[in-house]
């Protein structure tokens, strides 16, 4: 089927939006929803009945708050090493103090991927676990319409301010009582992100009228994208989060009432690595701290042991608890049991039987074989026993065995919120394999056939071949059809969970079944007529019988190699080294591309040597015939010339020989000065040598000499008025690295004064 080459690229294109479409589809799964929000307040669950005829408990409500005033503070990027390792002993001593010797509990909070801020803030306020979706809106974050925490807390008139990362404001609109939001994405601002947060507090901490109090800290965060985890910027800022934890706590004591007490939490929305960033799945972006002071708890005693891992989505559950709320129907956390531990027994057992109910409700809801879940099985055993456990205390029994069995009956709530969170979580992040494989299969087939069709498309003819129609009748068509619906009837009646490409219509999946076969069969045509095509030269023997070089193959091969590896994200954060693979792998071709030119083909080719031998026998019988004379004096001079001549041609080889193998060279010491990449970042090395402080005349020379080599190298086929404007412009570079710090003019004494200066800024800054 002859094709315009435009139709056949849009053609193309068109399909290839259709195999991404399918793949996002499967791995963007749907998260696990419950009811809409404005049925969320439904009525409780009352207690486990207990067994015999005439018992009903009577508590069916919601359990009494258990905390009166409730403080938040997220400090972002907050790694757990931060508090729990030397740096809090050293910065945060306060903190540390009341952690080994204070009435509070200590965690480490895991963090799912991805580990950015309003995926964070989603899951803390939700304890749902939000996709990699999260990701794209992150940049714009719309309001959340799942049931959350502030959502609850608001509907129960609850009083909420908030200061910090606008993020919340857009996520919680006309929620908050009080609010100051501060954009994150100026990074180079340490101080003043953090002290708009700040200069409310003294004011806020005076006043009655609020239950909730939300403080969002950033400065961290910003330190470590710019300086890393180990910058001399962090100590100084993590002193001064503990200044204000200090003096949080100390007003939340003094304004305790009788009745309940108040509540400070300390929290990480992530961590960072050990280059500063975040948002994978390294050990230092997952684990945060996560801290519950409360004179509620008992004094700690004995040597401090290692903190408890729990999932960062437990957090809303256990507030949500702790302020007599709803648990939100999309949580997938567990409840924090020591928060509540010194409640009796019975509430203990209350608060468990809530969140045991909440996720049995979610995973009736979003898993048709429920029934089969362990997690589940396990919640209707304790339930039974939380029956038998009622009904001894509705008797008036106190003795030891109603104590012991109420530990049993917890433990095993314990291990079924244990079972049923973990299935949950993995239904979240359960990929839809099928689709993706339909996806990749589609994108793939056009890949191969516009690599086939690229010589023809980018020939002068506006048309070309698109071998499509022959493979429409024949037989391999069929039987790929045939085939391909066997497999999707087979996969589709299987399947334990639904796919989306199942739940699609009959008609449209035979249809895809169809686009692919015609298009694995117009593949096998093209190579087929290609290798057609081969063969044919074969009959010349003065022609190559091979069209592809070993440059076009590894071309070829490398460009499908380096699309292949973008599909694995360890690959894409690692993406330098398969770069260094193919600059290397390619200068070597090149080499011996070289060398077979020069050296073997002028050598080996028995054509070229016939040509040779002719061009010097018709040289010499042309002077024969004509009697040319040629004076001695003109012989020496064309000797001269065409030995001069040689000469050139030689050296020419012999530097052409010579540059891959200096861009090996060159290759091998950018890579030793220069580490890069997520795992070998933070090594030291020339480019940490140049960039520290010490360094800055030499930085400033080399930045000076490489801005002049490009002003040289550009101008001499520019006007006078583009000379100008490249020379402004460079010129205006330089200006602005200086601006900012990174370089010095020669007319200042170094860097080693400002960089004091700035320390000395930051350190005032942070002990105030």
């Amino acid at each position: 089927m002859r094709l315009r080459s435009g139709v056949f690229a849009s053609s193309c294109l068109l399909v290839q939006a259709l195999g991404v479409t399918l793949f996002l589809r499967g791995f963007f799964p749907v998260p696990v929803r419950s009811l809409p929000r404005r049925e969320a307040r439904a009525d409780s669950p009352a207690e486990p009945a207990p067994p015999g005829p005439g018992m009903v408990s009577n508590w069916t409500k919601i359990p009494a708050p258990l905390f009166n005033k409730v403080v938040i503070v997220l400090i972002d990027a907050l790694r757990d090493d931060f508090v729990f390792g030397s740096k809090g002993k050293q910065f945060m001593p306060y903190t540390t103090q009341v952690v080994e010797k204070g009435t509070s509990y200590s965690f480490i909070a895991e963090a799912k991927p991805p580990t950015v801020t309003m995926p964070r803030i989603k899951a803390l306020m939700t304890g749902s676990i939000p996709g990699f979706i999260d990701v794209v809106v992150n940049l714009n974050s719309p309001a959340l319409l799942d049931d959350n925490l502030i959502w609850q807390a608001k509907a129960a008139g609850k009083r909420i301010i908030f200061y910090g990362d606008d993020t919340w404001v857009k996520l919680f609109p006309k929620h908050f009582m009080e609010y100051d939001g501060t954009t994150s994405f100026f990074v180079s601002d340490f101080t003043e992100v953090d002290d708009n947060v700040t200069r409310h507090l003294d004011r806020v901490l005076k006043r009655e009228d609020w239950d909730i109090l939300i403080l969002h800290y950033l400065g961290l965060d910003h330190i470590g994208h710019i300086s890393g985890p180990n910058s001399p910027l962090v100590g100084p800022k993590l002193r001064e989060m503990d200044n204000i934890l200090k003096k949080i706590h100390i007003s939340l004591l003094s304004k305790e009432e009788a009745s309940l007490p108040n509540l400070l939490v300390v929290c990480g929305d992530h961590g960072m690595s050990e280059t500063g960033s975040h948002g994978g799945s390294s050990e230092g972006e997952v684990h945060t701290p996560l801290l519950f002071i409360s004179s509620a708890f008992e004094k700690r005693s004995g040597p401090l042991t290692q903190p408890e891992r729990v999932q960062q989505t437990d957090l809303a559950s256990t507030l949500a608890v702790g302020l007599g709320l709803p648990i939100s129907r999309n949580s997938v956390g567990n409840l924090i049991l020591p928060v509540v531990g010194g409640k009796t027994m019975r509430e203990q057992l209350r608060f468990v039987h809530l969140n045991g109910f909440q996720l049995s409700r979610l995973l009736q809801e979003n898993t048709p074989a429920y029934e089969k879940d362990p997690g589940y099985e396990h919640f209707k055993i304790a339930e039974k026993s939380h029956g038998n456990w009622i009904k001894l205390y509705l008797e008036g029994n106190n003795s030891e065995i109603l104590l012991n069995l109420g530990k049993k009956v917890l433990k095993q709530y314990l291990e079924a919120l244990k079972t049923l969170s973990s299935s949950l979580s993995k239904q979240v992040a359960q990929y839809d394999m099928y689709s993706m494989m339909v996806g990749t299969v589609i994108i793939m087939e056009v890949l191969l056939l516009l690599l086939l069709s690229v010589p023809k498309a980018l020939s002068k003819r506006a048309e070309f071949e698109v071998p499509l129609s022959p493979p429409l009748f024949s037989l391999l068509f069929y039987l790929m059809c045939l085939m391909l619906c066997a497999v999707h009837v087979i996969v589709c009646t299987s399947a334990e969970s639904l796919c989306y490409f199942c739940s699609m219509s009959w008609l449209t999946a035979v249809g895809v079944m169809m686009l692919i076969s015609a298009l694995m069969c117009g593949i096998l045509s093209a190579i087929a007529k290609i290798f057609e095509n081969s063969r044919l030269p074969l009959k010349n023997p003065g022609v190559s019988s091979s069209s592809w070089s070993e440059i076009d193959v590894l071309i070829l091969a490398g460009t499908i190699g380096h699309v292949l590896s973008l599909g694995a994200s360890s690959f894409i954060e690692e993406e330098h080294q398969t770069w260094y693979f193919l600059i290397n792998t390619l200068c070597l071709v090149l080499c011996q591309e070289l060398c077979r030119n020069n050296f073997l083909l002028k050598e080996c080719d028995p054509q070229h040597s016939t040509n040779v031998k002719q061009n010097f026998d018709s040289l010499g019988e042309t002077s024969d015939c004509k009697n040319i004379d040629i004076p001695a004096a003109s012989s020496s001079k064309l000797d001269k010339a065409t030995s001069s001549s040689e000469f050139m041609k030689g050296s020419h080889k012999w530097i052409s020989l010579a540059t891959p193998w200096v861009i090996l060279i060159c290759c091998r010491l950018l890579r030793s000065l220069n580490q890069t990449g997520v795992q070998w970042a933070h090594r030291p090395d020339f480019g940490h040598w140049l960039t520290s402080s010490e360094h800055k005349p030499e930085l400033s020379f080399l930045a000076a000499v490489s801005l002049l080599m490009i002003f040289f190298l550009v101008q001499r086929r520019c006007s006078l008025v583009s000379k100008i404007a490249m020379a402004l412009g460079l010129l205006g570079v330089y200006s602005y690295r200086a601006a900012v710090g990174n370089v010095i003019f020669p007319w200042q004494h170094g860097g080693k004064d400002i960089s004091k200066l700035q320390h000395e800024e930051h350190r005032i800054v942070g002990s105030i």
